[in-house]
């Protein structure tokens, strides 16, 4: 299956002149969201994970699915404010400014297999950002996952020491 012809291009969204790939049209093609899971299940079931972390908020449903497929737990990595319980943050560099995601401080153990899932890797400051705030928690980074990959940003060199798998590359905008 072509995943990447469900994959929706929103042009000059959020601002003018970005092509914003939308995975919601994925999402509600039962054969697509199926397909992308068990793909990205594929790549992962021989690692020994013991938790799937999820970035907010795409990140969140094939994470989900991919917990649920490898019999592990899951972790919502979210923006501040938005988790309940004691967290620890870390602020990466955008575009135009910073930004900052969190997670529960209990949420990871010393010596925890985790699995990095988000939906799209751009500039891959999010996802460092991530990685990093597991590894602070003590959980080793075994893999980061992600439906797109937009190879022209070349975020996977931020993410060069990970394992880092993608089922659809887009070359160009």
């Amino acid at each position: 299956m072509d995943l990447s012809k469900l994959v929706r291009g929103v042009p000059d969204f959020p601002k003018k002149g970005i092509l914003f790939y939308d995975v919601t049209t994925l999402f509600k093609d039962p054969a697509g969201l199926r397909g992308a899971a068990d793909e990205l299940y594929k790549m992962a079931k021989d690692l020994n994970i013991t938790k799937v972390a999820g970035i907010e908020s795409r990140g969140f449903i094939v994470g989900g699915i991919l917990a649920e497929k490898l019999n592990t737990g899951f972790i919502p990595i979210r923006k501040p404010g938005k988790l309940p319980a004691e967290t620890i943050s870390e602020s990466y560099s955008l575009e135009y400014g910073t930004d900052t995601i969190e997670i529960h401080k209990d949420a990871i153990q010393k010596g925890d297999r985790v699995l990095l899932h988000d939906d799209l890797l751009a500039t891959g400051g999010t996802a460092l950002a991530a990685c990093n705030l597991i590894e602070k928690l003590g959980g080793e980074v075994v893999q980061v996952s992600f439906i797109i990959e937009l190879t022209f940003l070349s975020g996977k060199e931020k993410l060069k020491k990970y394992d880092m798998r993608s089922l659809i590359q887009y070359n160009s905008e």
